[in-house]
């Protein structure tokens, strides 16, 4: 999966906020994520955010 800093992503489970949209800030084997809702930032594997994936919306920098 092809995915960028900067893109926002929908993970099927909501965080404790409430929210389930996620800015991605860094890639590689681990990704670090930030809440949308409380800003709180998390670094998870690379696996479990391809597997619990919904949906990604493109950044328009342009």
């Amino acid at each position: 999966m092809d995915l960028h800093v900067g893109e926002i992503i929908k993970l099927k489970k909501p965080h404790p906020c409430g929210s389930s949209e996620w800015e991605i800030l860094r890639t590689g084997m681990d990704f670090r994520l930030k809440c949308k809702g409380c800003e709180h930032q998390i670094m998870i594997s690379r696996k479990l955010v391809e597997k619990n994936i919904k949906q990604v919306r493109k950044t328009q920098d342009n």
